[in-house]
């Protein structure tokens, strides 16, 4: 169905990423434009720190997920830390509409809200759900009826009987007004709490 506006509907490009072991589910929003992607996979912006706030953290380096002299992440060592640590990657929409040619939450037009339910059924290991941006925290707000936590806390939230600590992180994007290594120190507290670190 094409909405109002005319503009199309696009679907989620990539498969939930959701190892066996995994005990984090982070959700964004939903992918930038495939021109914008230097890896296929999650937070695949070059110019999204998210990998780069992770190298901080588990290796002391921010650009060791970075391939060397190219502007673009190596995926397979993100995809192998991945698996290592137990955190599993989607978005809360599986489908949107994209106001703007851009990957900013404030043009997303959230159409098909992800089955978060469904996710978590399929990692039963799984104690966190992390949110990496206001679009994806208020999917989970109004999906779980719960409250938002602040930036870079945590609430517990029962969801199908199942205590679920609910995360609120700063954004990876560089829109937001933190610095990399200030984004890395919220992210730290987080993985060292979930026993990740």
């Amino acid at each position: 169905m094409i909405p109002e506006n005319n503009m199309r509907t696009e679907r989620h490009p990539l498969q939930p990423f959701l190892p066996e072991n995994a005990r984090i589910l982070m959700l964004g929003s939903f992918p930038p434009p495939q021109a914008r992607w230097s890896m296929e996979f999650f937070y695949p912006n070059w110019i999204n720190d998210m990998w780069r706030i992770l190298g901080l953290i588990f290796y002391g380096d921010k650009h060791c997920f970075e391939v060397k002299d190219e502007k673009r992440f190596n995926k397979e060592a993100v995809v192998e830390f991945c698996e290592r640590k137990g955190i599993a990657l989607y978005d809360t929409a599986c489908e949107v509409v994209r106001l703007k040619e851009n990957a900013s939450d404030k043009f997303l037009e959230v159409v098909t809200p992800t089955d978060l339910r469904a996710l978590l059924a399929e990692i039963p290991a799984c104690k966190a759900i992390v949110t990496t941006g206001q679009k994806a925290t208020d999917v989970i707000t109004s999906s779980f009826h719960c409250e938002e936590p602040e930036v870079g806390a945590m609430r517990t939230i029962v969801i199908d009987g199942r205590e679920i600590n609910f995360w609120r992180m700063p954004s990876s994007s560089r829109a937001y007004p933190l610095s990399v290594e200030r984004k890395a120190l919220y992210y730290k507290a987080l993985f060292t709490f979930e026993k990740l670190l």
